[in-house]
């Protein structure tokens, strides 16, 4: 069943903790926005908290949370336990980084979507994220 949105598809990118490198999540921001999508940027270090915050107050369809400093075993199961706490499960967890094959496979099996390496083509992230939410939020 070929289903469509009659709406743009709403992403946050986060930037969590102190990792001070948003090229990259610049980079998918802008790319997100010109394949048609409303994308939120957070800017530089949020905390989970916030980042759920932020993702309740603009409504959005997924979180797309950019990671180079390693806390990824950390700064995920946070922000998936704060969505689960404020009742935000049907919002898409996903993002991309530095992250090992081994981590990726955990931080999936608590519910984190799809995760990203470096030099995934934008096509890819792009044509992931706007399936899973035309699959899980066409409303």
């Amino acid at each position: 069943m070929n289903k469509t949105l009659n709406r743009p598809i709403r992403v946050l990118v986060a930037k969590v903790g102190l990792d001070g490198h948003d090229r990259g999540a610049k980079v998918i921001a802008t790319s997100l926005r010109d394949a048609g999508m409303e994308v939120i940027y957070t800017g530089l270090r949020q905390t989970p908290e916030m980042v759920v915050n932020t993702a309740l107050q603009e409504d959005v369809d997924a979180i797309g949370v950019s990671i180079l400093s390693g806390a990824h075993m950390t700064v995920f199961p946070k922000i998936i336990n704060i969505m689960k706490e404020k009742q935000l499960t049907d919002v898409l967890l996903t993002g991309g980084g530095i992250i090992p094959d081994a981590d990726i496979k955990k931080l999936q099996d608590m519910g984190v979507g799809g995760l990203f390496p470096p030099g995934t083509p934008m096509a890819n992230i792009v044509e992931y994220i706007t399936n899973w939410v035309t699959e899980n939020r066409n409303f």
